[in-house]
Order: structure tokens, then C-alpha cells, then sequence
């Protein structure tokens, strides 16, 4: 342990000292690489330096990735942790060693450190996200990646701690491919623990209509649990009864261009997971342009999930149910656009988001397949399988060969002998046969039938005789 302890207080790249410093304490039987036993041995090593190293840490009240001497590396400075860690990936990067040995050490370090201290630790990890995502590290460690993160989510407040949350979730998207099973709901259940608690009496000097406040809040309920509603119809009732009294309301107290522009929503960043509940702030809320697309945009999730493809025939709408999810969604969406500041243009985003989801729906209906396609391996033909065809040089061998004859003998195809024009009186023989009463010939069948025949001959007549060609065009 002191040996690694002394290297990491090294100058230079890992890769100068990482590999001799692994020898040196385990004196592996295959030189570069550890087998079973070295691993297990080498990893309990190096966990039992970085419990140590973070107690120091925590002893010494600084933060645990800052911790130690400052060693410069000729890129940053780094404290003895890091530097620790730079090692081990280099060495598992290099297949020096177990490939989710790195994994391992950074699943302690986080559950060793405060959030605080789990902020930077998962700078690092996302710092080194193209190394750990390289295949041969990624099959070894992904599970474990995926329960770091999880306990990390854990432990964090969503209310809170939203933007460390997001940090982790775009890390696992990135991380893991899209095909990847484990970061799909692939049975669609709901978070029904997500519990929205509001006033069940009115308390004293309200003003506001106390029934609206609960009876809007209580619409959160079905929101959590879609299936709910096509189960049991005396719920859907009383959710679309519940609806139609909200949606009147935004409908009746419009909001104008001025009270839009005041919250402004794109300048200003907005990271709430839930509104508040109280009843004193329900009038403040329904002023809020940002408010009420929140519950506008939920109410286009609930009828798109109802609308969705691939579920079984219980679980789809009845035709009645359809045209009156329809309607309120026109309600809906009409809503949506009066609601300033440019309600158009944000509707408009909102219903390509949700086309495009659709895709996502039939992707986890027919099982999640992979999205990476493999490429086509060529077949290599071996001798005498399959013979290719020839191919000749214009198209067929017989064309070939007489362009061939050609090139050899440029004359060939002038030459006077190639193509001779019969004698006038031999082309007409023929004819003159089938007027003979002693041929026996029939009238159909003579030659002055054939109109080709005769064009010929009349185009022979014309070159040879014209005198006669023209008596025989008289006749």
C-alpha cells in the first residue's frame, strides 16, 4: 500500500509509472496482465488506500478530490485521489487489470463522501466519460455504473438538489446506448407514490372559492396514475367533471399580453419539480402563464398515453371515451394557445414533442430492439463455387467477334463481297413461278401477297431498271 501511496506522489503521465508500480507490489506471473487472484488482491489494496485517503480528508476538513500535495502533471493539478484514480483507469484502460476495477473504486468514493463532496467526485466521472464509455470498460462496469448513479439519485432532493439530478440523468443518457433495457420503463408503470398533498379544509379568511382550489389539485391524483381511468369509468367522470371546471375557469379569466411579458419564461430559468399547494396562493398561481401551461401540458400527456398504441383491448378507451378525450383535447390546446407569451409557437413545439414520442411508444411495444446496425459482411466466392459470367465487349460474343474481325481488317465491313444486291430478274423468279397456271399454286398463297416482298422488289426495280419500275407502278 505504501508503494502506491509513494506513486502517486509521482511527476509525469500514469503511463510511466503505473505499470512497474503494480509489479513491484504484486509481482504478477504474466508480467502485464493479473490474473483472478492478483485482481482481488491488488483491488483490496486499492480500496483500503482510498478509505484511507478520504479519513485524512475528513480529518483534515478539506474537500476529499482536493485533499494532499498539489502534483502537476503537466495538465492540471490534481490531489492525491484523482491522481489515484488517473492510475487505476490508465491501468484498466490498458487491460493491465480487471476492467471494473475503476468502477468499483468509484462506487466507494461516493458512498464514502457528502453530497458535497459526491458534486466532485462526479465532475471527475464526467470528465472521464469517453474513457470509462470505451466497450471493453463498459461491459465490465455498467451495472455498477448504473447502481452509482441511482444511489446518488437517491440521495439527493428533488426539490433541492434538481440540477445535480439532471446532471446524472444526461450522464446515464449519454452513457448507456438507446437500446439499453435498463434505462427503459418497458411496462409502463407509474410513479403512484408521487403524492400531491393539499388542504382538505378551508382555513379561516380565504379568498378564494375553496371548492376550486380542491377540486383543481385533486386532478394531480389521476394525473399520477393514468390507468386508473379506463378501469373504472365513475373515475374518468369524475376527472372530466373536474376538468371542465378548471379549463372553464382559465377560460373565463384569460390572461393578457402584459401579465405574460411580466414572468417572463424564457430568460428566466425555471427548475421547480412541484408548485406549491397552499390555498393562500391560488390566486397568484392562475396569474402565472407558466403555471398554467404546467397543468395544460399534463393534460396533453394523460389523453396521449390514453390515445397510445399497443396495449390490450381492456385497457383501450371505448369509442365514447375517444371523441370525448378528442374534445377536450381541441379545449386543451385552444388553452394553450391564447396563453401569452407566444402560445402558438409553444403549443406547436409541444405537439411535435409529443409525435415524436409516439416513436418511443412503438419502440418499447415491440420489445426494444437495437437500434445499431451490424454491417452487411461481404462473401468471399471460393475457387470454383461459382463461376462469373464473361463479359463480352458489346454485349453478346457474337457482336464481339465481328468488331474484333473488324479492328484486325478495317475494310471488312465495306467490302463489296460482304453484301450483294440480287439480279432484278432472280428476285422476281418467284413471282413469275406463281402466275403459271401449271404450278398449281393458290392464290393465297403467292408472293404478291407479301408486302415486304414487293417493296423489295420495287426498290430493286427502282436501282436496276427504271424504266421498268416505272411501267410496274403504273400496272
Amino acid at each position: 500500500m505504501e508503494v502506491f501511496r509513494t506513486a502517486i506522489l509521482q511527476p509525469g503521465p500514469p503511463e510511466s509509472f503505473a505499470l512497474q508500480t503494480v509489479q513491484q507490489v504484486i509481482k504478477p506471473q504474466k508480467g502485464t496482465k493479473l490474473v483472478q487472484d492478483e485482481n482481488q488482491l491488488l483491488e483490496n489494496i486499492l480500496r483500503t488506500l482510498l478509505q484511507e485517503l478520504v479519513s485524512s480528508a475528513v480529518q483534515s476538513g478539506e474537500q476529499i478530490m482536493q485533499y494532499g500535495q498539489s502534483i502537476d502533471d503537466g495538465e492540471a493539478t490534481r490531489g492525491h485521489i484523482p491522481r489515484l484514480l488517473d492510475v487505476v483507469l490508465y491501468l484498466c484502460e490498458k487491460e493491465h487489470v480487471e476492467g471494473g476495477m475503476i468502477f468499483q473504486l468509484l462506487e466507494d468514493l461516493t458512498e464514502m463522501s457528502t453530497m458535497r463532496n459526491c458534486k466532485d467526485v462526479f465532475g471527475y466521472i464526467e470528465s472521464k466519460q469517453d474513457i470509462l464509455g470505451k466497450q471493453e470498460l463498459f461491459a465490465r462496469g455498467k451495472l455498477v455504473m448504473l447502481r452509482t448513479c441511482n444511489q446518488l439519485l437517491r440521495r439527493l432532493s428533488k426539490a433541492n438538489d434538481v440540477v445535480f439530478c439532471g446532471r446524472i440523468l444526461m450522464f446515464l443518457a449519454h452513457f448507456f446506448p438507446l437500446s439499453e433495457r435498463s434505462a427503459v420503463n418497458i411496462k409502463g408503470v407509474f410513479n403512484t407514490s408521487n403524492e400531491t398533498k393539499y388542504e382538505k379544509d378551508a382555513p379561516d379568511g380565504i379568498s378564494i372559492d375553496f371548492n376550486f382550489y380542491k377540486t383543481f389539485w385533486s386532478l394531480q391524483e389521476h394525473f399520477c396514475n393514468p390507468p386508473s381511468l379506463t378501469v373504472a369509468p365513475t373515475k374518468w367522470q369524475k376527472f372530466t367533471s373536474s376538468l371542465m371546471v378548471v379549463l372553464n375557469t382559465f377560460e373565463a379569466q384569460p390572461l393578457s399580453d402584459e401579465e405574460g411579458d411580466a414572468n417572463n419564461l424564457e430568460e428566466s430559468a425555471n427548475f421547480s419539480i412541484k408548485y406549491l399547494t397552499s390555498s393562500k396562493l391560488m390566486g397568484l398561481e392562475l396569474k402565472d402563464p407558466s403555471f398554467r401551461r404546467h397543468i395544460l401540458v399534463q393534460c396533453l400527456i394523460l389523453f396521449d398515453y390514453l390515445k397510445a398504441p399497443g396495449k390490450s383491448e381492456k385497457d383501450l378507451p371505448s369509442e365514447s371515451m375517444k371523441e370525448e378525450i378528442n374534445s377536450y383535447e381541441q379545449h386543451v390546446k385552444k388553452l394553450l394557445e391564447m396563453t401569452p407569451p407566444k402560445g402558438e409557437s409553444f403549443l406547436n413545439k409541444i405537439e411535435h414533442i409529443l409525435e415524436r414520442e409516439k416513436n418511443w411508444v412503438w419502440w418499447k411495444r415491440d420489445g426494444c430492439p437495437p437500434f445499431e446496425k451490424q454491417p452487411i459482411e461481404k462473401k468471399t466466392v471460393q475457387d470454383g463455387a461459382k463461376k462469373r459470367r464473361p463479359r463480352w465487349r458489346l454485349g453478346n460474343k457474337e457482336l464481339s467477334q465481328l468488331w474484333k474481325s473488324a479492328d484486325q481488317n478495317p475494310n471488312a465491313l465495306t467490302d463489296p463481297q460482304r453484301l450483294q444486291t440480287p439480279a432484278i430478274t432472280e428476285y422476281w423468279k418467284p413471282l413469275a413461278e406463281d402466275m403459271d397456271p401449271a404450278a398449281g399454286i393458290e392464290a393465297e398463297y403467292h408472293h404478291k401477297n407479301n408486302r415486304v416482298y414487293c417493296w423489295k422488289g420495287l426498290r430493286f426495280s427502282a436501282r436496276q431498271d427504271l424504266e421498268g419500275f416505272s411501267k410496274e407502278w403504273y400496272l
